[in-house]
């Protein structure tokens, strides 16, 4: 295979961000508080749809989920479907019961039903889980695009990787500072239908290599070892069904409905119809992307396996490599676009809803609105936005400097505790009617992660290396639920 050149990664990168600054500056115009926080309620349900498979996929998605497909002891073959199936009824779950409440109660921040229903230090613990484990996942997540870009781009000009950490989270502050959820509607459809088309021409792409086309390609991964998919065995195992299934329906809970970066996608549809129109439709969508994914990686291993090629050592590196190194020159560069397009697609979401967030929760937009101008809370809200921009630079820049893999993976780890006293919160206000001694809401909430931490780590030195896995996700949130159960009045 020709040697991709680091010109023309950097020619299809600065034409993809050209089109999104295009529409960025169609989008923003006219922009304001609502429409930067929820599109003014005005947004198309299909086009949000799109937007959330942007939102929901992320640039570790892009290159883990198909690298995973090969793994001993992991994610093995296909069993990952398992927990898609699992998010499907999650996200079921959350367009009956969680969007009609939000949108009878018109939420800007879906933290404002915690305040509503324990006050207002309930609203601030919620919103802070969010904004601790949105700032440090989503840092990481472009921590891993920076990796990519200054590897095989931005090295070969000489530039430092703190400058690509600064021009990383830069370019998505330039393009969301001003039209916030209303661009973003949009360029994560755009977004979205480019790493789409990237895993297509790529399975393409592996068809041809394999002396097949798409449909032979598939009928040889459907009666190969990779398309195991359904694992009832050893309940020790990571893959067991019912870890993998009910662990899914938990993680769509917590990281979609009770996270504002999807939920502020869904309310901004026209009415309650539409915003479950969107879920449903998003969720059939999903299913497909995810199962695309699978194919993509089975075809890595299969050709992989047909061409001699040694595998490298971390999963995560195999689609890069046969990007790279053993398909055309035009999938290296569709790989690229397709990271681009995934981890930014994620990335600016989540940077509009944590000035969400922090504008509403923390400094009372919704409040001050009656009593302050427009244009003094627009240049609150800038500053918040570019805030946690520079927040994303500083993590990335440190986590640069630690560069222990082992660290970077126990820091994604613990954001992931963050959302068991999320999940308890919600679900003590929809399933009881208590009312609850406010003071103590904070002690429950670390003492149920703090619990969760320990009981992770004794669990398998205890029982003979038996894993929780995703069911942390349940103990965690019935551990703040009983907390909150204890402090009600």
């Amino acid at each position: 295979m020709k040697e991709i050149s680091p010109s023309s990664i950097l020619t299809v990168i600065v034409l993809h961000l050209l089109l999104i600054m295009v529409i960025s500056y169609f989008t923003s115009k006219k922009a304001n508080n609502a429409s930067f926080f929820i599109a003014g309620r005005k947004a198309p349900w299909w086009l949000v749809t799109w937007g959330v498979i942007g939102a929901v996929i992320s640039g570790i998605t892009f290159i883990s989920v198909p690298g995973a497909v090969g793994v001993k002891g992991g994610n093995e073959h296909f069993s990952y479907f398992q927990l898609i199936l699992g998010n499907s009824v999650g996200y079921i779950i959350i367009a009956l019961v969680l969007l009609p409440t939000f949108y009878k109660m018109k939420l800007v921040s879906i933290y404002g039903y915690l305040e509503q229903r324990f006050g207002g230090t309930a609203m601030k613990i919620g919103a802070a889980c969010f904004t601790v484990s949105r700032v440090f996942g989503s840092s990481l997540r472009l921590f891993l695009m920076a990796l990519v870009l200054q590897k095989f781009v931005l090295a070969h000009y000489g530039i430092p990787f703190w400058v690509t950490a600064i021009i990383v989270p830069g370019l998505i502050w330039l393009y969301t500072f001003k039209g916030g959820t209303k661009t973003i509607i949009v360029t994560d459809s755009i977004q979205t239908a480019l790493f789409i088309l990237a895993i297509i021409m790529t399975i393409y792409d592996i068809a041809g290599h394999m002396n097949t086309n798409v449909g032979g390609l598939v009928s040889t991964i459907w009666s190969s070892e990779y398309s195991e998919t359904f694992y009832f065995g050893d309940f020790s195992d990571p893959n067991n069904f019912t870890k993998q299934f009910f662990g899914g329906i938990l993680v769509a809970i917590g990281t979609s409905g009770l996270d504002q970066d999807v939920m502020q996608k869904h309310l901004s549809c026209k009415n309650l119809r539409e915003s479950q129109k969107n879920v449903f439709t998003s969720t059939a969508a999903l299913i497909v992307v995810n199962l695309l994914f699978l194919i993509l990686g089975a075809g890595l291993y299969l050709l992989a396996k047909q061409q001699n090629v040694t595998l490298p050592e971390r999963a995560d590196e195999m689609y890069p490599l046969m990007a790279f190194n053993h398909l055309s020159v035009q999938t290296g560069i569709i790989f690229i676009m397709g990271l681009v397009a995934c981890s930014y697609s994620s990335a600016d979401s989540a940077l509009t809803a944590l000035t969400t967030s922090f504008c509403v929760d923390f400094l009372g937009f919704e409040k001050k609105k009656e009593v302050v101008s427009e244009d003094k809370l627009g240049r609150q809200r800038k500053l918040v936005h570019l805030g946690f921009t520079v927040a994303f630079m500083l993590i990335i820049i440190l986590m640069n400097v630690l560069g222990n893999e082992s660290i970077l993976n126990v820091l994604f780890k613990f954001t992931g505790y963050l959302y068991g006293p999320l999940i308890g919160l919600f679900s003590f206000g929809f399933l009881t009617r208590y009312e609850i001694k406010e003071k103590g809401i904070a002690y429950v909430c670390i003492l149920a992660v703090a619990a969760t931490v320990l009981l992770d780590y004794a669990v398998p030195l205890l029982f003979d290396g038996f894993q929780l896995g995703l069911y942390i996700w349940g103990i965690n949130g019935i551990l703040a639920f009983t907390g909150l159960f204890l402090i009600r009045k």
